[in-house]
């Protein structure tokens, strides 16, 4: 029988928004490679990995064969070191209104908590914020093969809970998100606008709350 028995989470847009951050070092990455990049294309990187984010970029550029892979990973991790420089600024007054208290409430109603994200930094991030105890379970990007939308990660993590895909919901921020979790049999809640497929959409993270939950779950 259906029932509700988890709440697999992204990170970036939905417990904290360093997507500021990574939008900054993707910025100062592709200005070292002589290609400009704004806010706009930003949007398009979100929820995807590293790697093929990086591909985008030069894509944009016109540069996508002018390196080679063990190039584009050592591209990959200097952007990483740029975005671990400016994680040194989060704290727990980065996590997003209505989080933290959404989080105990899952937890007292006895229910498990995962967290889907394809950032290999998301333990540090966690560790930032004062949040790792809160999650029973944190899917390691590091061992995910297909980027969202795919559902391979969220698929991981319910695995990881132990719990049946149908009987969790998924909360995102992005497009490529809500169709992986779509993907994964979950139900799905849309952090922010204009996103399709999801049973239900809030404007931000002060809206989500375990009723919330709990009635998409019953869709």
């Amino acid at each position: 029988m259906k029932q509700l028995e988890a709440v697999i989470f992204d990170l970036d847009g939905v417990i904290t928004d360093s997507a500021h951050f990574h939008y900054l070092a993707w910025k100062q990455l592709a200005a070292d490679i002589n290609i400009k990049i704004d806010e706009a294309f930003n949007e398009t990187l979100k929820g995807i990995s590293r790697m093929d984010s990086l591909d985008l970029i030069l894509a944009k550029g016109g540069r996508e064969q002018d390196f080679t892979l063990a190039e584009k990973e050592e591209l990959a991790a200097k952007k990483n070191a740029h975005y671990v420089e400016l994680l040194k600024d989060l704290s727990p007054a980065d996590i997003l209104p209505g989080i933290a208290s959404l989080l105990e409430a899952i937890r007292t109603a006895g229910l498990k908590i995962a967290l889907a994200s394809v950032s290999k930094n998301a333990p540090m991030v966690l560790a930032a914020l004062g949040l790792t105890d809160s999650f029973d379970y944190l899917a390691d990007a590091a061992k995910i093969t297909h980027s969202k939308p795919d559902p391979e990660i969220f698929l991981v993590a319910a695995a990881g809970l132990g719990v049946a895909p149908e009987n969790a919901v998924g909360i995102e921020d992005a497009q490529a998100g809500v169709e992986a979790i779509k993907s994964a049999g979950m139900k799905a809640i849309g952090v922010g606008t204009g996103l399709i497929g999801a049973d239900e959409l809030v404007s931000d993270t002060s809206e989500l709350t375990l009723a919330i939950i709990q009635k998409v779950f019953q869709l």
